[in-house]
C-alpha cells in the first residue's frame, strides 16, 4: 500500500497500471467506514500477491484527484487499468465482495506474466539478438517476454513476413496480453499502409484531410497508423493525442488503445541498479505517459 498525492499520481497509479491493475482507496482520516476497509484491502493485497496494488488517497489532502474522479462520498474505490478507470465501489464491503470485485477484473493467479526477461544490452548485434531470441523460443514456446522481444525486434528491422510467422502461435492471445495486442496493431498499421497508403503522398494527402477538418479523426487514425509503419512512433502519438483531446473514447477507445500500443512498443527495459535504487524511466515514455494522464482527467 502506498499513498497518493497530486505529486506521485502519475507514476504511482497511470504508469503503474500500465503494467499492473490499481486499486484506489479514497478514505479520510475521520471516515469510521474508512478505518474498516482499509485494512480489508491490506489483506486482500497481501492475499494476492502482486496481483494487484493498492494506492490510497485522502480525500480531503487531496481534493484536486477527488474532484477528478468524481468521488461523491468514501470509502470509494476505483480500479485503474492501462490507464483508465474502469470500475469501482463505494462503502465498506466485506472481505468476500472485495474479492468478487477484483476477481471480475484481475487475472487468474496461474496467469500472471511472467518476471521480466533481462535487458538485452544495446551494443549486442542485432543478428545475434535474432538468434539468441529464436534459440529461446525453441526452447521455451510459451516465454512470452522472448517472443514480444523477437517479433519486435523483427519488425524494427523490416522482416514483417518472419515477424508475422513468429507472431502467429500468440495471435488468440492478442484480447488476454497486452504487449501482444500492441504487436498485433503495429502489425496491422504495416498492412493498412501495404493496402491504402502506399503512395508517395499518402501524408500530404491525410494532412489535407486534416486541414479541412480538424474533426476527422479517419483521417487523423489512417496517418498515426501511417507514422507507427515508419516507425515514427513520437509523430504518431501526437496525432492520436489530437484525437483525444477532441473525444476521448472516439470509436470505442481506439486512439487511447493505440497510444498505450506505441508506449508498449517503443519503452526500452529498466537497466538494473543496486537495491534500494529506482531505475530512471524512458524520458520519452514518461512524457507521453503524463500527457495522455492530463488529457484522460482533464
Amino acid at each position: 500500500m502506498i499513498d497518493v498525492t497530486v505529486a506521485n499520481f502519475e507514476q504511482e497509479v497511470i504508469a503503474a497500471s500500465m503494467n499492473i491493475p490499481v486499486l484506489i482507496d479514497f478514505w479520510a482520516p475521520w471516515c469510521g467506514p474508512c478505518k474498516s476497509l482499509g485494512p480489508i484491502l491490506e489483506k486482500v493485497e497481501a492475499d494476492y500477491a502482486g496481483r494487484f496494488k493498492l494506492v490510497k488517497i485522502d480525500s480531503d489532502q487531496e481534493q484536486q484527484l477527488g474532484a477528478a474522479f468524481g468521488i461523491r462520498s468514501i470509502p470509494t474505490c476505483i480500479l485503474m487499468m492501462d490507464g483508465k478507470p474502469v470500475d469501482g465501489f463505494s462503502g465498506a464491503l466485506p472481505e468476500g465482495k472485495v474479492k468478487e470485485f477484483l476477481d471480475k477484473h484481475l487475472p487468474p493467479a496461474e496467469d500472471l506474466p511472467e518476471e521480466e526477461a533481462p535487458a538485452l544490452a544495446a551494443e549486442v548485434d542485432p543478428e545475434a539478438q535474432l538468434e539468441e531470441l529464436k534459440q529461446t523460443l525453441a526452447a521455451e514456446p510459451g516465454n512470452d517476454n522472448a517472443r514480444f522481444d523477437y517479433v519486435k525486434l523483427l519488425l524494427q528491422r523490416g522482416q514483417d513476413d518472419d515477424a508475422k510467422v513468429a507472431f502467429a502461435p500468440v495471435i488468440a492471445q492478442t484480447a488476454a496480453v497486452r504487449r501482444f495486442d500492441s504487436l498485433q496493431r503495429w502489425m496491422n498499421a504495416i498492412d493498412f499502409v501495404a493496402i491504402s497508403a502506399s503512395a508517395a503522398d499518402a501524408g500530404a494527402q491525410f494532412d489535407a484531410k486534416i486541414t479541412v477538418n480538424k474533426r476527422d479523426f479517419e483521417a487523423r487514425f489512417d496517418k498515426a497508423r501511417w507514422l507507427m509503419a515508419q516507425q515514427r512512433w513520437t509523430d504518431a502519438l501526437d496525432e492520436l493525442l489530437d484525437i483525444l483531446m477532441r473525444d476521448k473514447t472516439w470509436k470505442e477507445d481506439l486512439a487511447r488503445k493505440t497510444y498505450i500500443a506505441i508506449l508498449d512498443i517503443i519503452e526500452v527495459p529498466k537497466p538494473k541498479v543496486a537495491d534500494g535504487q529506482i531505475p530512471p524511466d524512458d524520458p520519452t515514455v514518461a512524457t507521453y505517459r503524463r500527457r495522455l494522464s492530463s488529457v484522460i482527467l482533464s
